[in-house]
This record gives structure tokens, C-alpha cells and sequence, in this order.
């Protein structure tokens, strides 16, 4: 039986009434640097004292006093209890294990039975799914274009923040924004030259709103969004300005035809209001009512929802 135990791919210990190692096969011997002459004898608490107050040094305790099996132990997020290293390499890392903690009798005594399996490969395989998986879900909120927020993460977004707001009874504004006359400067220049505009004007928006809990999101062609937690309508309609007056300060040229030399931005503000603007629909409507207003009342401007103002084009 010894034998057929050192036969098998895993690490076996086995364990006497006292909690003292009678069995420890070969598997163990190159992944821990002792042989079974050093440990037979101890106490598994003796041979690894990291296993103190453990969930595996419980599982065992639940065995021999309860006939109580565990298995797997829970890891409770230690995925190498047992200072085991690949075969060989008493330097290299930790092996993740998955332990088995199993009671049985032999002539009239309770022994207990450790299985101590190399998980080290399911566990990279875990985390490289999880790593993609965590991969994927970025590019599903990132629109593939602009490289900035997509209409996916602003919906959600916007629907946090608008609950945040509601319990914290704090301030939220939106803006949005249109490229003005955009079709005619894709027309003139062509499709390659319009996506490159869009990337350019939704880094700068970006690239203007510093704090770590705003967003600017495409919302789709050529209009573009952002979410202004934790501030006031003035604010927003401050900083609608600066981003309406930066993007024109670029002087990127428009086509001929175009309203005006340069590529310009309308923009609508709106801001969460507890009696009336306080849900994701009517919030977004108020912008866009602005937004058109201002396209409306001659682009290159900011127009707030319910405030007929404006800044000069």
C-alpha cells in the first residue's frame, strides 16, 4: 500500500489520532525538501506552523474528532496552504493546491488521510479566462472608433449616477454635444478625414475633463456626450463653454460649404433636477432639447435646457 501511494500524482499524508504524520509519500519529497525519515513521527503543526489556525489544520481536526471529510477545503482565498514549490525548484513559487482532508479507521483507530493536488495549471487557465473575460468587458464599454467611453457605458453611467445623486440628493449635469454641419465636412474631405475629426474631437473633450468620476461617451455619428457628477448647471454650462471654445480654438478646417472655417460644436446642458429632470429619459431629453437649440439658433454655442441664452458663435 505504500508503494501504490507513492505511485500516485499527488501528495498524500497520513495522520495518526494525535495529528502526527505516519505517511508522507514520494510525490511530496522534491516539491517540499524533506523525506519521509524527517517528518514521520511530528505534528503536521510542527512540520508546517503556517498552517495554524488554518481552514486546512480545522478540516483535520474536524476528522479526527468528528469523522467529519472535507473536499475540497475551502481555500478562503489561499490557494497554496502548504509551502510546496514545483518539483526541484525550492526557490520558484508557491504551487496552487487543492486539498482533500478524508477520516477512516484501522483497527480500531481514527487516522486521517491529506490529498494535496497541483492545481498550479487549472488556476492559470482561471485566471487568463478572468483576465480576458475582464479584457472583453473593457472593450464592450469602449467605443472602437474614438477610443473613449461608448453608448453601452454611458447608459450605465448614467443610470448610477442619476441614483447617486437621488440618495445623496447631490448634483448632476449633461452635455451634449454635435459636431455642427459634419455631414457636409464628410462629404468634402471623406470618410478616413471624418473619422479622423471624430477621434480629434473626442480626445480634447476627454482630454478636458479631468476629474476621475466624469465621462465623455460617444453617444453615436458625430454627437458626443459627457456626465458631470457632483455638479451645479452653472458649472456644467461653464464647462460646456470651455469645451465649445477649445474645440474651436483648434482650427480644424471645415469644407466650404460648411457655417463656418473651422470645426465648431453646438452644445445642450441640462442638469438632475429631484422634481422634474430625475430619470435617464427625461435628463437626456432636456439636453437634446438644448443641444437642437442651439444648432437651431445658429451652432457654435451652448444653449441650457429651459434658459433661451447662449453663447455667441
Amino acid at each position: 500500500m505504500s508503494r501504490a501511494l507513492d505511485l500516485v500524482d499527488c501528495g498524500v499524508m497520513v495522520l495518526d489520532a494525535q495529528a502526527c504524520i505516519v505517511h508522507w509519500n514520494a510525490w511530496l519529497v522534491p516539491r517540499c525538501g524533506r523525506g519521509a525519515a524527517r517528518v514521520t513521527g511530528h505534528p503536521l503543526i510542527e512540520v508546517f506552523p503556517g498552517l495554524r489556525g488554518s481552514r486546512v489544520e480545522a478540516a483535520v481536526q474536524a476528522a479526527l474528532s468528528d469523522g467529519t471529510a472535507t473536499s475540497p477545503v475551502p481555500d478562503g482565498g489561499n490557494r497554496n496552504p502548504f509551502p510546496l514549490r514545483p518539483a526541484g525548484s525550492f526557490d520558484g513559487e508557491p504551487i496552487d493546491q487543492s486539498v482533500a482532508v478524508t477520516p477512516f479507521d484501522d483497527a480500531g483507530q481514527r487516522f486521517c488521510l491529506i490529498e494535496i493536488r497541483d492545481i498550479s495549471d487549472t488556476a492559470e487557465r482561471e485566471r487568463r479566462l478572468l483576465e480576458h473575460a475582464e479584457a472583453m468587458r473593457a472593450r464592450s464599454f469602449i467605443d472602437g472608433l474614438t477610443g473613449i467611453a461608448n453608448r453601452r457605458q454611458f447608459d450605465v453611467t448614467l443610470v448610477r449616477e442619476l441614483r447617486r445623486a437621488q440618495r445623496a440628493d447631490a448634483p448632476l449635469s449633461l452635455l451634449m454635444f454635435d459636431i455642427d454641419t459634419f455631414k457636409v465636412y464628410n462629404d468634402h474631405f471623406g470618410h478616413q478625414e471624418g473619422d479622423a475629426c471624430l477621434i480629434r474631437v473626442a480626445q480634447e473633450i476627454a482630454g478636458i475633463l479631468k476629474r476621475p468620476a466624469d465621462l465623455a461617451a460617444r453617444y453615436g455619428g458625430e454627437e458626443f456626450a459627457a456626465i458631470l457628477p457632483d455638479t451645479t448647471l452653472e458649472q456644467a454650462r461653464a464647462m460646456a463653454e470651455r469645451i465649445r471654445a477649445h474645440i474651436a480654438a483648434l482650427n480644424l478646417p471645415q469644407a466650404p460649404d460648411a457655417h463656418d472655417r473651422h470645426v465648431t460644436l453646438s452644445v445642450g446642458v441640462a442638469a438632475f433636477d429631484r422634481a422634474g429632470l430625475n430619470d435617464e429619459a427625461t435628463l437626456i431629453a432636456a439636453a437634446d432639447r438644448a443641444l437642437y437649440a442651439a444648432k437651431d439658433g445658429g451652432r457654435n454655442r451652448v444653449v441650457v435646457d429651459g434658459d433661451a441664452g447662449s453663447s455667441p458663435a
